[in-house]
């Protein structure tokens, strides 16, 4: 341990994001800093001597509310009985208005204690249904309205990654001992790049793709969730998140390291155990929208976007406009936020909870999300060019909460005509003419 602390503050990475881990938490005293400057200037500091100017009265005031109470010194004409009755009247005003900040301020922080009280009680009582009525009837109740209502609000942090597991499934029929394989294959690729076999060649990657893979992911590494600092070289899950990228750039060489995975990555090793976030990341990994997008198939990617901007225009048809107005495509902001199913653009507390919901709608609320942040931020959108609208939706403000959030994903219709999100996207992959309407340039080339 005695060595975590000095690995955590030299961790490269940090400041890339602006973000150096601070030295000392604890606030300086005055008598501290005043040694402190003492010891840089080599100068004595000597307090001011007191002032006698004072001397004739009872009391020193305590603030400068109370001088106008006070009556002038004996050099100076006396306050008449209006003036001292006025003053009196305004420091009575001063008093009765920060008693009133005082009380509100109270109410306030009683009113966020309440709320946060109802929170947990809310997460627990929620906690005891998911443990032992829907865990262990999981397939007969997973697609009940009780559930399904239950499961919009969130699932508590307890049974988060159990929920996630079973709502992502196994497709794949990974065991971790597979993992282990896979990881102890990776581990011996660390040791020696330059090793080449014919069996890299059937695995479908060349050796410097992997290489540059191995690179890529030590360099993300270090650039996940910064401010936590956990992930980064020194920290306790630093190694964890090493061993699931590595094992999976070698349990699927044809997909790679890909940037944006190590967001995914993190929030699965965060609400399970190793093994089963590498199980959970693999499957996710191998939905067809993310495969899509990792693999960076332009042509599905181009469907996604084109069904995207069909709900955008059936939801939103103002900001719409506008978009289309300044030729703002959906790659530009869309891209960022499924590669790392908005780990990396929201709270990681909100985005846990679009987990959630990702988990039992899938791919569909990833871009309902989408439409949900836009409803929010639309009269702000509406009023920015291309470039401070490019720059918002890349860095979202960072007090975004998941109520106001949710209750505007809540109200993006996902029909479009009576058709749902899974019939508009069937049928633009059955539509081969890809009209250059829907093309993004950015996808062009």
């Amino acid at each position: 341990n005695s060595e975590l602390k000095p690995a955590v503050q030299s961790a490269p990475g940090w400041k890339l994001f602006g973000k150096v881990p601070p030295r000392e938490n604890l606030q300086k005293d005055s008598k501290i800093i005043q040694q402190e400057y003492e010891a840089r200037t080599g100068r004595m500091y000597k307090p001011p001597p007191p002032s006698t100017r004072r001397k004739n009265i009872e009391f020193e005031p305590l603030s400068t509310t109370a001088l106008i109470l006070e009556d002038r010194p004996a050099n100076l004409p006396a306050k008449s009985v209006e003036e001292a009755l006025r003053h009196r009247q305004e420091y009575d005003e001063m008093v009765a208005e920060a008693k009133k900040r005082e009380i509100k301020e109270a109410h306030k922080r009683k009113k966020i204690m309440r709320e946060r009280f109802k929170q947990e009680e809310n997460i627990a009582s929620a906690m005891v249904i998911w443990v032992n009525e829907i865990l262990p009837n999981w397939e007969g109740m997973r697609a009940t309205r009780r559930v399904r209502e239950l499961w919009w609000q969130g699932l508590p942090p307890s049974v988060r990654g159990k929920v996630w597991s079973l709502a992502v499934g196994n497709e794949l029929n990974i065991t971790p001992e597979l993992y282990e394989i896979f990881l102890s294959r990776a581990k011996e690729r660390w040791k020696s790049f330059s090793e080449t076999t014919s069996e890299n060649d059937i695995e479908g990657a060349s050796v410097a793709d992997r290489e540059a893979s191995l690179e890529l992911i030590k360099l993300d590494i270090s650039r996940t969730f910064p401010s936590l600092y956990i992930f980064q070289k020194g920290g306790p899950y630093h190694d964890l998140l090493h061993s699931v990228l590595g094992a999976y750039t070698c349990y699927r060489p044809d997909v790679g390291y890909v940037q944006g995975m190590s967001f995914i990555a993190a929030v699965l090793i965060l609400n399970l155990e190793e093994a089963d976030a590498f199980i959970a990341f693999a499957n996710l990994l191998n939905k067809p929208c993310q495969l899509a997008f990792f693999r960076v198939d332009h042509s599905m990617m181009l469907k996604y976007f084109a069904a995207f901007e069909v709900f955008f225009e059936e939801n939103l048809p103002k900001l719409f406009l506008h978009f289309k107005s300044y030729s703002l495509t959906p790659d530009i902001y869309l891209i960022d936020w499924i590669f790392t199913l908005y780990s990396k653009s929201l709270p990681l507390d909100l985005a846990c909870r679009v987990w959630d919901v990702f988990c039992r709608d899938g791919e569909e609320f990833l871009f309902r999300t989408g439409l949900g942040i836009l409803r929010l931020y639309e009269d702000i959108l509406l009023q920015m060019d291309f470039i401070h609208i490019a720059q918002f939706l890349t860095k979202l403000p960072e007090d975004i909460t998941s109520e106001k959030l949710f209750s505007c994903i809540a109200a993006i219709q996902m029909q479009n005509s009576n058709k749902k999100w899974a019939q508009v996207f069937a049928s633009l992959m059955k539509d081969n003419k890809e009209g250059d309407k829907n093309h993004s340039p950015a996808l062009k080339s």
